[in-house]
């Protein structure tokens, strides 16, 4: 039997016609078997986290069907409570399917602590911009009596001499003890 023949003969057609149909029999359980694991169409809303707790998260998430997953903290934010939510994605509103993690970005428990600068013996013109760029505040200036007019003579927090090098949370406030200029 030649080769043109046997494309044309009756076994051969049989035999594609069922290969067709069982393409499209397979192609269409697994497009039905898609849609049912995966629940094609079916979206859980996702609720607005920002300001709420870790408790109050856990109880909104498991309520729609979400999980969650705490990412690592970001700057102190003083709007916001401490240890609550500031950021999430998929953002409030998004449709996600069931048991999609939430990203969370949680607000630390206060500012992160710096170190407070050497500005021993420095004038008050140099000092100041050092203390805020480092995001100090600037509190009293107290003055006493020492040749060296509006030098840095010393450093105080809450009372407290401080020495250059120790570690204060952002946006502490520290007071200044300057020079006079009288000897």
């Amino acid at each position: 039997m030649s080769f043109v023949k046997f494309l044309t003969s009756k076994v051969f057609l049989k035999q594609v016609a069922f290969a067709i149909i069982a393409i499209v029999a397979l192609c269409f359980i697994m497009l039905k078997w898609l849609n049912i694991t995966t629940n094609h169409g079916d979206f859980v809303v996702v609720p607005n986290l920002k300001g709420k707790s870790i408790e109050t998260v856990k109880i909104e998430l498991n309520d729609n069907d979400l999980a969650m997953e705490i990412q690592d903290s970001a700057n102190f934010n003083p709007n916001y409570p401490k240890y609550s939510v500031i950021e999430q994605n998929p953002a409030a509103g998004a449709q996600v399917k069931e048991n999609r993690k939430i990203y969370l970005i949680l607000n630390p428990s206060g500012y992160r602590k710096v170190e407070v600068p050497n500005i021993l013996k420095r004038t008050f013109r140099q000092a100041k911009p050092q203390l805020s760029a480092l995001e100090f505040k600037l509190g009293n200036i107290t003055y006493i009596d020492n040749i060296g007019k509006d030098v840095v003579l010393g450093m105080k927090h809450n009372g407290k001499t401080l020495k250059p090098g120790e570690l204060l949370p952002l946006t502490s406030t520290i007071d200044l003890v300057l020079g006079n200029g009288k000897r």
